[in-house]
């Protein structure tokens, strides 16, 4: 039977976006600890550090699981990863809900991060399948948006369903909504367009690839052995880290304690910093596409994002709506991270597509996986004793210090940016073996 043309834009949306529920999922898991401290707090019997713990647990599975699943993605393909991780994602979501102590709540957490781990690399080898590639940096925005709608369904719609019922039965329901989505990804979503009748955008591997440790191993290592991957791995960590440690977790009680915000508004300015991004996401991958330049955008957006950072947290006497303002614009120009992803994909040979993701989103992870807990540590060490209905007051100087281990961190991804490689939006691993280069004298080629 002849196949069709590629795929309608339509198919290809509603095939990626069925994923793309489940990394909205995972995104709701990661930050709704952040509106239901208090029950946490009191059902477990914890302080606030194990609660930050307790948030951690998702990071330290997440970001264990990104190279793994980056292969996987090569291997298993998207179909079949996103639903193993569907079944994981609700069965860890019933054993937090249900928890009777703090060790199985973090087990519960554990299982989530490490389950939904799965969905964003998959999502891009999604991309990578079913959408023309000079659509991928536009859709791998679109991704990131999906992810901060479930983080802004984690805010006050979040709060407003705790209130009306408990903490546990709302993460029971969730559970219930992840095991739906996990059957609608098995019946309808397809790993590359030929399994539904169409042409295939991007070709299949010829072969199915064995896992073993050496081919593991080596997809790795030829990953890593591109400059730009090692760069990139670190870079978008700090940009990340930033919003993630700021609208997730130290930003209401930064705002309310020092400058006024009722707790309600505090969220929701932190909610529209996610928001920001979720929007920056997808405007900064069309305008890399569309200018053909991955570089200079990501420069200017995390130059921009420095300054937001430094003038938002830092500059005393600046009226209420100015720093908000300046705060959700930093937030926008952090969106400028998800040019890593077209940046590296354009790096690698498309067979270690999903292995480079893997990898890149393991370092995206790793910033608010450190900067959470680091800027805690440091509000810890300069806490002067004050508390409040016991619960402890930390001083500005204190949050101002935690806080520059962020702004230290975008500051370091803008260094590096500088020493990056322009691919100018075209898969330079592929344009080598066209023009018959050796696979080991790409680096050689991209010095050109």
């Amino acid at each position: 039977m002849p196949l069709k043309n590629t795929p309608p834009l339509r198919l290809a949306w509603f095939v990626w976006g069925l994923g793309a529920v489940f990394y909205l999922m995972g995104f709701f898991q990661r930050v709704s600890p952040a509106v239901m401290t208090t029950e946490l707090m009191r059902d477990f019997s914890i302080s606030a550090a194990a609660l930050g713990n307790l948030s951690a647990f998702y990071f330290y599975s997440y970001v264990a699981m990104q190279i793994p699943t980056g292969i996987l993605a090569d291997t298993l393909g998207p179909r079949r990863l996103l639903t193993a991780g569907t079944l994981v994602a609700g069965l860890g979501t019933v054993v937090f809900a249900l928890a009777q102590n703090i060790h199985w709540a973090y087990a519960g957490r554990f299982l989530i991060g490490g389950s939904v781990a799965v969905a964003f690399v998959a999502l891009l080898k999604l991309a990578d399948s079913w959408f023309p590639p000079h659509r991928y940096a536009m859709v791998s925005g679109m991704a990131l948006f999906s992810g901060i709608v479930g983080a802004v369904f984690a805010g006050p719609p979040l709060r407003l369903m705790v209130n009306h019922f408990s903490w546990r039965s709302v993460t029971l329901g969730t559970a219930l909504l992840t095991f739906g989505i996990g059957a609608a990804i098995w019946l309808f979503v397809r790993d590359y367009p030929h399994q539904r009748g169409y042409t295939d955008i991007t070709p299949p591997p010829r072969s199915s690839t064995t896992l073993t440790l050496s081919s593991v191993l080596g997809g790795i290592f030829k990953t890593i052995a591109c400059p730009n991957i090692v760069l990139l791995f670190f870079i978008p960590g700090g940009i990340v880290g930033c919003v993630l440690t700021f609208s997730g977790l130290w930003g209401v009680p930064f705002l309310t304690t020092h400058h006024g915000l009722p707790a309600e508004q505090a969220s929701i300015l932190t909610s529209a910093v996610l928001v920001a991004w979720a929007v920056g996401g997808p405007f900064f991958g069309w305008l890399s596409d569309r200018m053909g330049r991955r570089k200079p955008i990501y420069i200017a957006g995390c130059a921009l994002a420095l300054t937001g950072w430094i003038t938002g947290l830092y500059i005393d006497g600046l009226p209420l709506s100015v720093r908000a303002s300046i705060l959700v614009a930093t937030g926008f120009c952090s969106g400028c991270m998800i040019i890593s992803f077209a940046f590296v994909k354009e790096s690698v040979p498309p067979d270690l597509a999903g292995t480079v993701s893997g990898v890149i989103n393991m370092g995206v992870m790793l910033g608010p996986m450190v900067l959470q807990p680091a800027v805690g540590w440091m509000l810890d060490h300069k806490w002067q004793g004050k508390t409040f209905a016991g619960v402890r007051i930390y001083p500005l100087d204190a949050y101002q210090s935690g806080f520059s281990l962020m702004v230290a961190w975008t500051a370091l991804a803008l260094l590096l940016l500088l020493f990056t490689r322009e691919t100018h939006c075209r898969r330079l691993a592929s344009e080598n073996r066209n023009n018959g280069i050796r696979e080991d004298d790409s680096r050689s080629s991209m010095d050109r």
